[in-house]
Parts: structure tokens; sequence; C-alpha cells
């Protein structure tokens, strides 16, 4: 039996972007976009929910033609897209930033360093011997008093030997205190104000949106996305995704290259 699109399960799809929504080329494909549109007509609100800060996901957004709220920022910033204006922005209290990496640093040694800028221009500044990963404009610093001169969302973290995984443990044991932890894609560490995530800011759109945890499906593929799937009712990881969130997802997909997104949502829909 097929769905009439009154009968779409869900009213809030929420979906990461990298290794989620965009395939491995940045793109995001005509049948997932078809599959989202389907989806939106039937009722349900498309919300991106993203690791990146507002001025990395602008032009994808712009992009899929999205007009509605994006979290962005690890949940730190509701950005709305149609009107581009930032509408909530929580930032990281630089003291404890402070505190945070020199306890972390007591226990590993020197970190390499990169930060995110508050704002709808924020830029993001990257020190010596942190590497970006993929095109995303940054700013190199040398002077490490540049990187506290302005608010700013997070602090990524790097070590020149330990793993992600390793790193973000030592992280949460030594510094869990001061700021909560996360890692959102490979060499991507972050240090976030304390107790944010993703679940923080997405419950603050769908507030906005009139709607609940119950109405919601979330799609997710790193670490960062747990919160996320403990806030909404169904959470689905990518066939690519981390064993962390595999490990908590209800359902698996395909994956970010093989449409995993859509595969769900055309099944939803029937």
């Amino acid at each position: 039996m097929s769905h009439t699109p009154q009968s779409f399960p869900y009213k809030l799809i929420a979906t990461d972007l990298d290794g989620t929504l965009l395939r491995s080329d940045g793109s995001v494909s005509v049948r997932t976009r078809e599959a989202l549109a389907a989806a939106t007509a039937a009722g349900a609100a498309h919300l991106v929910v993203t690791g990146r800060a507002v001025p990395w996901t602008r032009h994808v957004l712009d992009d899929l033609g999205y007009r509605g709220l994006a979290v962005c920022g690890q949940g730190s910033q509701v950005y709305d897209a149609g009107e581009h204006r930032l509408l909530t922005s929580v930032t990281l209290d630089r003291q404890l930033a402070g505190v945070a990496l020199a306890k972390i640093e007591a226990e590993v040694g020197p970190l390499y360093l990169a930060a995110s800028r508050d704002g709808l221009d924020g830029e993001v500044l990257v020190g010596p011997g942190y590497a970006v990963s993929g095109p995303l404009p940054a700013i190199p610093f040398t002077d490490a008093s540049d990187l506290w001169s302005a608010p700013l969302n997070k602090i990524y973290i790097q070590h020149p030997t330990l793993t992600d995984d390793e790193l973000a443990d030592v992280a949460r044991r030594t510094a869990g205190g001061f700021v909560s932890v996360t890692m959102s894609g490979e060499g991507i560490v972050e240090l976030l104000p304390l107790g944010l995530s993703k679940a923080t800011g997405l419950s603050l759109a769908a507030r906005r949106l009139r709607l609940k945890a119950a109405d919601a499906i979330a799609f997710g593929d790193m670490p960062n996305d747990v919160p996320m799937f403990a806030w909404a009712a169904h959470g689905v990881a990518m066939a690519n995704a981390h064993g962390e969130l595999k490990a908590v997802a209800d359902t698996m997909t395909a994956s970010n290259d093989e449409d995993g997104i859509a595969v769900v949502l055309e099944e939803l829909l029937g």
C-alpha cells in the first residue's frame, strides 16, 4: 500500500551535511534533492544540522535553494537561510577554553590549534601545524593572542601522534568539566561551550517551527551526531558512519555516496 502524502510519518527531517547529505565530492545528488522535495511537499520540514559554522555552510544552503532554518556550528548557531540572518548564537567562554587547552597540553604536550570566530562572517583561524581538511577558507595565525582576540564558537585541536579518538578521549577526561568535546570528522576534534551539542540547537530550531523530538527523524555519520540521535524519535546512521554513532542508531542506510537519505525517505514516502 503506498503512502498518501499526508501519511509521511515525520514532520521534521534533520540531516547532517558532511558524510551524510553531501557526497564525497561536496555535491547533493538529484535523487536526494528529489526525495527531500517530495518529503517537504508531504508536509515535513527539512533542517540541516551541521558542525560547520555559518560562513562554511551558507554556500551549500544557497546552492540547494534551501530557505529554512539551519543549525550550524555544532548547535551554537540557528541560522535563517532565506533571510541570511543569524537568529541565535552561543559563544565559547575564552577563559574556560584557555584552561581546557592547558589541561589537555599538560597531559599530551603541544596541540595544533584552529578556531572558528562567531558571527555571519566569522573567519576560521588556523595555527602552525594544523591540517585543514578540504577547500574551506581559513586564515593562518602565528601569534596565539590572535586566537583570543574576538568571540569564538569553538576551538579545533589536533595532535602530532594521537588518533582523533585518542585525542577526544584525553580531552574529555582532562577538560570535560570546562568544555564539551566532540569529533565531527577526520582530523576534527572540537572544544565547544560546556553542555552544547547539535541537540541544543536542533531543539531550539524545532521549537521555532512548533515541532517536537517525537516528530523527528535524524540522519548522521559521526560522534557529534550522537546527541541529535538521542533527541530525535528515530536516528539513521549512514553506512560510512563512525562506530560510536552506529552503536546508538535505530537503523542503518546506504552511504552518503549511495544516496542513503533518499533510500530511507523514498521508502517512507511509499
